[in-house]
C-alpha cells in the first residue's frame, strides 16, 4: 500500500465526515490528529478504510451521496426561509427532463395532507452531473409556505418511458421537514424582566419524610417555599435513569438513558397504591437508616423503593389494568403516548435483569447475540413472555412522570416565572439503554471526552458514545428530537450540559489516550433549529452551558438562537488581568452564578478546602503546585472583595485595605449574590449549598472512589432549611435589586 497516498485520502474523508485536523488545548497547545486516530475514528462511523481503494470508493459515495438519494432523507428550515424549493435529484438521459411529470405530497403531524401536481416541462432543471457515465439532474420543486413543525413531504416523479434505476417509469420518496422558529421561548415575565432562582442537588435533600434521598416530594415542597420568596426558578440536577451502584453508577450526569428517568426520585407516599401495601417494622426500620445514612445509599434506596413498587403494582394491576378503570385507562393512554420507546426502554430493563442473573452480564453488549438488538427474534419473544414484568417497568416511568406533571403545576400555579429547570446530561453510557435502542446511529468504538484542560491535564474521558452526524441525520434526528423533547416536558427551562457538543465533540478511539481525540463536527444549525422548535412548543426557556474551550462564534450562534449563556463568576474575569469582570459587563442573555456542582462552594473556595482536597487526593501535584495555587487563590479572594467594594456592596465589618482576610459569613456570602444580582442578566441562580455554608463540593473532576462524589447529603434537613433566616434575608435583597417580576407573600416549608 501507498501509505503517503492512502494518508492523504484518510485526510480528504476526514474532511468528508467533519473530523478537524487539529485542535488547541486550554493551554494553547497545537495537536495535530495523528492518521491512527483518524482511522480509527472513521471506521467507529461505518466506514470503510482497511485499503486505499475502500477509502477512495468511500470518498465517492460521500460527494455523490445527494445526487444517488433523489431526496436527503430530513431537511430543517427556518420559518422565515419559505417558499421553501425542495431539491430533487433524479437519474436521467439527455433529453429527457422535461417529459417527467412530480407530485409533491405534504402531510402534517395530524395526518392533513396537501398534493400539488407539477405536470411535465412545468420545472427547470438547476444543476446536472455526470456519474460513472451515468446523467443526473436536479430540479428544485416549490412548496406552500407552512408553519412550524414536523411534516413528511412525499415525491412521486412519473416518464412515460422506463428511464430510472430500478427499470421502471416512476420513483418515489418520503422525507421529514422540519420547519423551525428562529430563536428560543422566553418567558413573557422575562422579556423585559429579571429573576432569580435556586440550584439544587435533590438526591441530596434530607427531610423527615423521605426515604434517604431527596424524591419529588420533596422537589415540590422546595417549589412551594421557594415560591413564597418570590423565586422564579428552582434548578434540579439531571433526573436520568442511572444504574444506582457504586462507584461508576451514581453519577446523574452518566446515565444509562437520558429518555427515562431515575425511581428512587418516586415520592412513595403519592403512589395511591403505596397505602395497600402491608406496613412492617423491618421496613420502617430500613427506611430509618437509609435517612440517618451521612451518605446516600443510592442501592440501598434503588432496592427498597423497587421492592414496595413492585408490591404497589400487583394491586395497580389487578384493581385497574385489568378491570379498565379511569387509572387502569390513564395508564394505557400514556402508555400508547409513549409509543415503541419506552416499551424498549421497559424491555431492556427486564432483559437486564435477566443477563445479570443468568450470565453476569451487566452490559448489553456482553448479552448473548440474539439478545443484543432490540429487534431480533429473540428480544420479541422475550417480551412476549415476560409482558407484565416490563408493564412494571413502564408503571414506575408512568408514576415519575405524573409526579413531574404535578410538580410543575404547583411552579405554575404559583405563578413562578420560569419553574423547574431542568439538567440534560451531554450522552448516556455505551452499555445502557440509549445505545442499546439507537445502535445504528451511535458510534460504539470510540467515546466522548474532553482536549487538556484546568480540570485534568491529560484530557477526559467521558465513557459514552456519540451520535455519528450523518447517521443521526439520516434517521431524522429522532433520537436527538426525542431527547430534546423528553427533557424539556415538565420543564419551564433546560440547561443543556456542554453546549459546545452542538457544534463539536471530541471523540476518543478506545484504547487511545484522551489527547490522541480529534473534534468532529456536528449539524449545529439543524440541531439548534430542533431545539428551538422544541423549545416554542414546550414553552421551555433553554441555556447552553458554554463554558471552556468554546468559540466566540459559537457563542454568538447561541445568542441569535435566543440560548441564554451560562456565566459563572469564578471565571468572569477582565482577561489576562485576573480582577473580576463588574456585573454591568454580563450579557442580558445569560444565566450568572456563582458555582456549579463540579467547582468548591464559596464556603469552600474562600477557605481554600477544594485545594486541600485536590491535594491529599494527588489531583494537585507537589507542595510547590499547591503553594501556588494557595497563593492565587489569596490574590483571588482580594480580588473579591475590591469588586464588591467597588459596586458599593461590601458589607460594613469588612475592609478592603485589612492585611489579614475576612472569614466567609452570611453576609459576605449574600454581598457577592448581590453583586451578581446588579448584572442584567436574565436570571441569577443561587447554590442552595452557599446559602447553608456547606463546604465541600459534590463532585470532583477526574476521581471516581477517591472522594464522595454525587453521595453527600445536605447538611440541614430541608425543614430546617426553610425556616433559616438567611433565606428570608437572601429574599428581600433580590426584591430590592431584581423587582417587576411580581411580589407574593413570605413562604416557609411546612
Amino acid at each position: 500500500m501507498d501509505m503517503e497516498n492512502f494518508e492523504q485520502l484518510i485526510a480528504e474523508l476526514s474532511h468528508l465526515a467533519g473530523i478537524e485536523p487539529e485542535y488547541y488545548d486550554i493551554f494553547g497547545t497545537r495537536h495535530v490528529i495523528s492518521n491512527e486516530s483518524r482511522v480509527a475514528i472513521l471506521a467507529a462511523m461505518d466506514l470503510r478504510v482497511e485499503s486505499t481503494e475502500d477509502v477512495s470508493r468511500e470518498i465517492e459515495k460521500k460527494i455523490n451521496r445527494q445526487w444517488h438519494a433523489m431526496l436527503d432523507p430530513v431537511t430543517v428550515i427556518s420559518v422565515h426561509d419559505q417558499p421553501y424549493h425542495l431539491a430533487v435529484h433524479l437519474p436521467m438521459p439527455e433529453g429527457r427532463e422535461q417529459a417527467a411529470e412530480i407530485r409533491l405530497t405534504v402531510e402534517e403531524e395530524q395526518g392533513t395532507k396537501e398534493t400539488i401536481n407539477y405536470p411535465a416541462g412545468s420545472l427547470e432543471v438547476d444543476e446536472q452531473r455526470v456519474i460513472n457515465d451515468r446523467r443526473f439532474v436536479r430540479i428544485h420543486v416549490p412548496m406552500i409556505p407552512k408553519g412550524i413543525g414536523y411534516y413528511t413531504v412525499s415525491v412521486a416523479c412519473s416518464h412515460p418511458e422506463p428511464v430510472f434505476d430500478n427499470g421502471g417509469s416512476s420513483l418515489e420518496k418520503s422525507v421529514r421537514l422540519i420547519i423551525a422558529p428562529d430563536s428560543c421561548y422566553l418567558p413573557d415575565q422575562l422579556q423585559t424582566g429579571k429573576t432569580w432562582g435556586v440550584a439544587v442537588n435533590l438526591y441530596a435533600v434530607r427531610s423527615e419524610r423521605n426515604w434517604g434521598v431527596g424524591d419529588l416530594g420533596d422537589l415540590r415542597t422546595l417549589v412551594t417555599w421557594l415560591s413564597g420568596l418570590n423565586a422564579g426558578l428552582v434548578g434540579i440536577n439531571p433526573l436520568h435513569a442511572i444504574p444506582n451502584t457504586v462507584p461508576f453508577g451514581i453519577s446523574p450526569y452518566s446515565p444509562v438513558s437520558r429518555l427515562y428517568k431515575n425511581h428512587i426520585y418516586i415520592d412513595l407516599e403519592r403512589v395511591p397504591e403505596f397505602s395497600q401495601i402491608p406496613k412492617s417494622v423491618q421496613i420502617a426500620e430500613k427506611r430509618s437508616l437509609l435517612r440517618k445514612n451521612e451518605l446516600v445509599d443510592y442501592q440501598g434506596v434503588a432496592a427498597i423503593k423497587q421492592d414496595l413498587l413492585e408490591q404497589a403494582f400487583e394491586f395497580f394491576y389487578s384493581d385497574h389494568y385489568l378491570n379498565e378503570s379511569p387509572r387502569g385507562r390513564a395508564f394505557r393512554e400514556y402508555l400508547q403516548t409513549e409509543g415503541t420507546p419506552l416499551r424498549k426502554y421497559a424491555l431492556f430493563l427486564a432483559l437486564s435483569e435477566c443477563m445479570r442473573d443468568q450470565h453476569k452480564a451487566a452490559a448489553w453488549f456482553e448479552w448473548p447475540e440474539e439478545y443484543r438488538s432490540p429487534d431480533s427474534a429473540a428480544s420479541e419473544a422475550f417480551r412476549k413472555n415476560n409482558d407484565k414484568r416490563i408493564l412494571f417497568f413502564v408503571y414506575m416511568q408512568w408514576l415519575l412522570d405524573t409526579q413531574m406533571a404535578e410538580v410543575s403545576a404547583a411552579a405554575s400555579a404559583a405563578n413562578m416565572a420560569v419553574g423547574l429547570y431542568g439538567d440534560l446530561a451531554i450522552g448516556a453510557v455505551t452499555g445502557g439503554s440509549d445505545a442499546w435502542m439507537y445502535q445504528d446511529v451511535e458510534a460504539e468504538e470510540v467515546s466522548v471526552g474532553a482536549p487538556p484542560d484546568d480540570f485534568n491535564a491529560n484530557g477526559q474521558d467521558w465513557g459514552f458514545p456519540p451520535m455519528i452526524p450523518d447517521k443521526l441525520r439520516e434517521s431524522c434526528y429522532d433520537l436527538f428530537i426525542r431527547t430534546i423533547r423528553k427533557n424539556m416536558q415538565h420543564m419551564g427551562a433546560l440547561r443543556i450540559d456542554h453546549a459546545l457538543g452542538l457544534f463539536r465533540l471530541f471523540w476518543i478511539p478506545k484504547g487511545m489516550h484522551p489527547r490522541d481525540g480529534a473534534y468532529v463536527r456536528c449539524n449545529e444549525y439543524d440541531l439548534l433549529r430542533i431545539i428551538a422548535l422544541e423549545s416554542v412548543r414546550n414553552r421551555t426557556l433553554v441555556i447552553g452551558e458554554d463554558l471552556g474551550i468554546i468559540t466566540d462564534e459559537a457563542r454568538q450562534t447561541l445568542q441569535r438562537f435566543s440560548i441564554l449563556s451560562y456565566r459563572l463568576f469564578y471565571f468572569e474575569r477582565n482577561y489576562p488581568d485576573p480582577s473580576f469582570l463588574p456585573p454591568d459587563r454580563y450579557p442580558a442573555m445569560a444565566l450568572s452564578a456563582v458555582t456549579t456542582h463540579d467547582l468548591s462552594t464559596l464556603y469552600g473556595y474562600w477557605s481554600g478546602r477544594d485545594l486541600d482536597v485536590k491535594k491529599q487526593l494527588g489531583i494537585i501535584g507537589g507542595d510547590s503546585q499547591y503553594a501556588r495555587q494557595k497563593r492565587d487563590r489569596e490574590r483571588d479572594l482580594k480580588l473579591i472583595l475590591r469588586a464588591l467594594h467597588a459596586q458599593g456592596v461590601l458589607p460594613g465589618s469588612v475592609s478592603v485595605g485589612s492585611s489579614q482576610l475576612p472569614e466567609m459569613t452570611p453576609d459576605l456570602c449574600r454581598a457577592i449574590y448581590r453583586f451578581l444580582s446588579l448584572s442584567p442578566s436574565k436570571i441569577v441562580l443561587v447554590n442552595l449549598d452557599d446559602i447553608i455554608a456547606t463546604i465541600d463540593q459534590q463532585n470532583m473532576p477526574g476521581t471516581v472512589w477517591e472522594y464522595p462524589n454525587w453521595m453527600q447529603k445536605s447538611p440541614l434537613l430541608l425543614e430546617e432549611i426553610g425556616a433559616d433566616r438567611r433565606w428570608q434575608e437572601l429574599a428581600e435583597m433580590f426584591r430590592n435589586t431584581r423587582p417587576g417580576i411580581g411580589e407574593r407573600a413570605e413562604g416557609r416549608v411546612a
